[in-house]
C-alpha cells in the first residue's frame, strides 16, 4: 500500500500561505525611518521581500610595519579572524611586511556565542605552529550597524596588541568592522561561517551567483549550387550532395537527382551558434560512390562572424567560395596555390537576428524577444522574488554515516540565471535572496529548482555520497506563470518540491518564495494580448515541427556546455532539468494525464445536455418556464441571439470572479496521474532510451511504439491546451485577459443590440470573404489573444 495515498497526505502537494516577516527591521530603532516595520506598502530597500538576516562583516584590508622573524629575518603573515567556535583565515604572503588581503569575513547573528572579536595576525612556519605576531580584540556590543544604502564603513588602522593585550607591539593593522545584512554589498563574496567546512575549490561552489545565457542565432546556410565538381573517378559523372557541420550539429543537403559536374540544391540549413563564435561552418562536397562509400571532393572552412546578420526578411547575397582540393595536408601547403582552377560552391548565408532562438518548451518560455537587440521592445513590468528557505527537506547523501542536504536554488527567467548559496548541511536552509527580472512578455513562466551540492571540495568523503564525479542531484522544481499573478501583490507561498521517481512520486520538502509582478505600463502590457506570441519572422517563414525540436536540442546542449564552463559551473545536469530537456519522452503517465484533460473539458457539454434534459422533463418547472420564455423571445427577435450570449458570458465572468484562483496554478498531482501510477509504467517511464530490455526485436517495436506514442502523447496535450484555454476566457486565471474579455462581451453584446443583424451577418460575411491581398500572414488578434491564455499545462509535473 502507498503511503502517498493516504488521505492526510493529499494536504502536503498543495499550496501553502505563509506569512513571513518581510522587509527590515534595525536594531535599537526599529523599522528604518520609523517605529517598528516599514508601514509604506512599497518598502525602498532592494531586499523587501525576504527575511532580514544579521551577519557580522569584518574587512580585512592590510597590515604594515610587521616585526620580521629574528632567527629567519623574513615574515609569512596571514590573518585570523575569531568569534566564538568559527575561524575564518586569510590567504599568506611570503616575506611580505606590508601584505594587502582585502577580504571579508561574514558571520551569521543567529550562530555567534562569543561578545567578544579576535582578530589575530600570525606568521606561518613550515615545521611546527605559526609564530603569534599579535592581535586586535573588539567588543561586539560596541560595533556599529550599517545601513544600506550608506556608503561602505571605513576601515581604520589598530595598532597590534600582545598575547595578554596588556601592551602594544609593532606593527599595525586596518580593518572594517560592522553589523549588516545580506543587503550588504560585502554579502556575495565574503567567507561565510555557514561554510565554515568547505575547503580548496568547493569555497566557489558554495557562493550566490548570477549568469547570463549565451546569445544564440539561427545560422541559416542556402546551399544554392556548385561548379565543376570533379571526381576521382573522372569516367563518369558525380552525384554528389553537401554536408555541413557548427560544432556538434551536422546537416546533409539531399541528393542531386542528376549526375552531373555543376549540381543544384537550393536548399536550407539551419543550425545554433552561440556568441561568442567560437565554432566555424565547415562544408564537404562529397560524391555517391556506392551506397556505403561516400567521396569527399572538397572542403570549405569558414568563420561565421563573416556571415551578414540579417533583422527581417530582406534576401541576403549570395557568394561563390573556392573548394579546397580534398587530401592536400599541411605539409603540402605550396601544392595548393599551384592550383589555377578549383571548384566552387554558391552560397548565401546568413545570421538570422529576428527570430527568437527556442531553448526551451513553448509551454514554459519565460523569454519571448528575438536574437538582436536593435528589435527589443521596452520592458513592460518587473518581476521580483525573494527565495526565502525551505522546509523538511530529506536526506540527499551520506556524510560520516550519516544522511545531509547541502541545498542550493536555481532561478531561470529569460536570460538571466541565478543561483543562490549553498546551505551546509540543513534540511531547512534559510537563503532569503531577493532577485529581480525585467518582464518584457506577461504570458512567461519563471522556474525554480532545489538542488542538493555535490562539489563542495574538501568537504567530500570517497563512497560518501559527495564524490567530484557526483551529479547534484535534484531536490524539486516549481513553475509560476506570470500572467496568473496580479500586478503590485506580494504571493508568499510555500511550494511542495514533488518528484516522480521509480519508486512513485515523492515529496522531498518546501519551498517558500515570495513573488511580486509590478506593471511599468499596464497600456503596453495590455497591448501585448492581441499580438503575435513569439517575433513576426516565426510566422512569415516558419519552421518545420521537426527543425524546431532538433533546433531546441541544440540550443539547449549549447546553454549547458557555455554556463557550465562558467566559475563556479551551473552544471549541465542543473540546467537540462531546468530546461525540461526529456519533456519529449514517451510515458504512459503523462498520455493519461492529457487524455484525462481532454475528458474533463467534455464535462461541461454533458453537464449542459443534463440540463437541457432536466428542462425538457420539468424537474423544476420555474426554470423550464423561464427557457420556454427565452426560447419564444428569441424566436421572435432573431436579433436577440448573439447579444443575449454574450451578456451571458459577460455575466457568467462577472459571477466568477467570486470564484478566481487566490494562488498562483501549481503542478498537481492528481491532474499529472502520479498518485495512483502502476509500477510498471514507472519502470516503463524510467527506462533508458533506446530501451535495456534484452530481446532484439523487442527493443526495435518498443522504441517505434514509444517514438509514435510521444506524438500522439504532444497532440493530445496541445488539444488538451486548446480546450483549457477556452475555459481560462472566463475563469480569472489570468486576471488581465479575463477582464478584457469581459468588457469585450459587455460592448459587443451593446454594438450587436444596437445594430440590425442582417447588417451584422453582412459584414461578417463580407469580412469572412475578402480578398487575399487584404489578409495578413500573421495571426489575428483574436488569435493572438487566444494563445496568450494561460492552460492547465502548467500544473503538469
Amino acid at each position: 500500500m502507498n503511503p502517498l495515498n493516504a488521505p492526510n497526505r493529499q494536504e502536503d502537494f498543495k499550496l501553502k500561505d505563509t506569512k513571513p516577516q518581510l522587509g527590515e527591521r534595525w536594531p535599537h530603532g526599529g523599522a528604518r525611518g520609523g517605529g517598528g516595520w516599514i508601514s509604506s506598502d512599497r518598502a525602498t530597500s532592494t531586499y523587501d521581500l525576504v527575511e532580514q538576516m544579521f551577519y557580522l562583516y569584518v574587512r580585512v584590508v592590510k597590515a604594515k610595519d610587521l616585526p620580521t622573524n629574528p632567527v629567519t629575518g623574513n615574515i609569512d603573515p596571514y590573518i585570523e579572524v575569531k568569534l566564538g567556535n568559527y575561524k575564518g583565515k586569510t590567504k599568506h604572503f611570503e616575506k611580505k611586511t606590508n601584505p594587502e588581503w582585502n577580504q571579508v569575513f561574514a558571520f551569521s547573528k543567529d550562530k555567534i556565542q562569543s561578545s567578544i572579536l579576535e582578530v589575530f595576525v600570525r606568521d606561518r612556519e613550515m615545521v611546527g605552529r605559526d609564530d603569534y605576531i599579535g592581535k586586535v580584540i573588539f567588543d561586539m556590543h560596541e560595533v556599529p550597524t550599517r545601513v544600506p544604502p550608506d556608503s561602505p564603513l571605513a576601515p581604520q588602522w589598530y595598532r597590534l596588541e600582545d598575547r595578554h593585550g596588556d601592551s602594544k607591539v609593532k606593527g599595525e593593522v586596518m580593518l572594517a568592522v560592522w553589523m549588516g545584512t545580506q543587503a550588504d554589498e560585502a554579502f556575495p563574496e565574503a567567507w561565510h561561517s555557514d561554510a565554515a567546512t568547505v575547503q580548496g575549490e568547493g569555497v566557489f561552489n558554495v557562493r550566490s551567483k548570477v549568469y547570463v545565457s549565451p546569445k544564440l542565432w539561427y545560422l541559416r546556410v542556402n546551399v544554392i549550387e556548385a561548379q565543376d565538381v570533379e571526381p576521382s573517378d573522372k569516367s563518369q559523372q558525380p552525384q554528389v550532395f553537401v554536408k555541413a557541420q557548427v560544432g556538434n550539429q551536422v546537416l546533409k543537403t539531399k541528393l542531386c537527382p542528376v549526375r552531373t559536374n555543376n549540381p543544384t540544391w537550393n536548399e536550407d540549413l539551419i543550425f545554433v551558434a552561440a556568441e561568442p563564435f567560437e565554432e566555424q561552418l565547415a562544408l564537404t562536397v562529397e560524391n555517391k560512390v556506392t551506397s556505403g562509400k561516400d567521396e569527399v571532393v572538397g572542403r570549405l572552412v569558414l568563420p561565421l562572424h563573416i556571415f551578414e546578420r540579417r533583422l527581417d526578411h530582406r534576401p541576403v547575397h549570395s557568394r561563390w567560395f573556392n573548394l579546397e582540393k580534398y587530401g592536400f595536408g599541411a605539409l603540402e601547403g605550396d601544392k595548393r596555390h599551384e592550383l589555377k582552377f578549383s571548384s566552387r560552391v554558391h552560397l548565401r548565408v546568413c545570421l538570422e537576428g529576428a527570430y527568437h532562438v527556442l531553448d526551451e518548451s513553448t509551454m514554459y518560455i519565460s523569454d519571448q524577444r528575438p536574437t538582436a537587440r536593435q528589435l527589443w521592445k521596452n520592458p513592460i513590468g518587473i518581476l521580483e522574488v525573494g527565495i526565502l528557505s525551505a522546509q523538511g527537506l530529506l536526506p540527499m547523501k551520506t556524510n560520516d554515516g550519516k544522511g545531509t542536504t547541502d541545498a542550493y536554488c536555481v532561478a531561470k527567467y529569460g536570460l538571466k540565471w541565478v543561483r543562490t548559496r549553498t546551505i551546509l548541511e540543513s534540511f531547512n536552509p534559510k537563503w532569503n535572496e531577493q532577485y529581480t527580472w525585467e518582464v518584457y512578455d506577461p504570458c512567461t513562466v519563471i522556474t525554480l529548482g532545489v538542488f542538493d551540492n555535490c562539489h563542495l571540495g574538501g568537504n567530500e568523503k570517497p563512497g560518501g555520497g559527495g564524490g567530484g564525479g557526483r551529479l547534484d542531484s535534484r531536490i524539486g522544481k516549481v513553475r509560476i506563470r506570470l500572467s496568473t499573478l496580479e500586478t503590485d501583490r506580494i504571493y508568499t507561498n510555500s511550494y511542495p518540491l514533488l518528484v516522480l521517481q521509480p519508486s512513485g512520486l515523492k515529496k522531498m520538502g518546501e519551498l517558500q518564495l515570495a513573488v511580486r509582478f509590478t506593471c511599468l505600463s499596464f497600456a503596453n502590457m495590455i497591448y501585448l494580448y492581441g499580438h503575435p506570441l513569439l517575433p513576426k519572422m516565426h510566422y512569415l517563414h516558419p519552421f518545420t515541427v521537426n527543425q524546431l525540436d532538433s533546433l531546441r536540442y541544440q540550443a539547449m546542449n549549447i546553454v549547458a556546455v557555455r554556463l557550465s564552463r562558467a566559475e563556479p559551473p551551473l552544471r549541465k545536469e542543473v540546467v537540462e532539468y531546468m530546461l525540461d530537456v526529456d519533456s519529449h519522452m514517451w510515458s504512459m503517465r503523462r498520455s493519461k494525464a492529457n487524455f484525462f484533460r481532454i475528458l474533463s473539458l467534455f464535462s461541461g457539454v454533458i453537464s449542459m445536455s443534463k440540463w437541457l434534459g432536466e428542462v425538457c422533463q420539468w424537474k423544476n418547472p420555474v426554470t423550464t418556464v423561464l427557457v420556454h420564455v427565452l426560447f419564444f423571445i428569441l424566436i421572435c427577435y432573431p436579433e436577440l441571439i448573439l447579444p443575449t450570449i454574450f451578456l451571458y458570458m459577460f455575466l457568467i465572468g462577472i459571477w466568477n470572479y467570486r470564484f478566481r484562483p487566490r494562488h498562483p496554478p501549481h503542478m498537481d498531482t492528481k491532474l499529472s496521474c502520479a498518485e495512483v501510477v502502476h509500477p510498471d509504467e514507472l519502470d516503463e517511464e524510467f527506462d533508458t532510451f533506446p530501451t535495456s530490455k534484452q530481446q532484439d526485436v523487442a527493443r526495435m517495436r518498443y522504441d517505434r511504439l514509444r517514438s509514435v506514442a510521444g506524438r500522439i502523447q504532444t497532440v493530445v496535450g496541445d488539444m488538451a491546451t486548446q480546450g483549457e484555454r477556452f475555459q481560462a476566457l472566463l475563469s480569472w486565471r489570468d486576471p488581465r485577459a479575463t477582464a478584457l474579455y469581459v468588457i469585450f462581451c459587455f460592448i459587443a453584446a451593446f454594438v450587436l443590440y444596437i445594430t440590425p443583424f442582417k447588417i451584422i451577418i453582412l459584414v461578417t460575411g463580407l469580412f469572412w470573404f475578402r480578398h487575399p491581398r487584404f489578409r495578413s500572414k500573421l495571426p489575428s488578434v483574436p488569435s493572438n489573444f487566444f494563445r496568450r491564455l494561460p492552460s492547465r499545462a502548467d500544473s503538469l509535473l
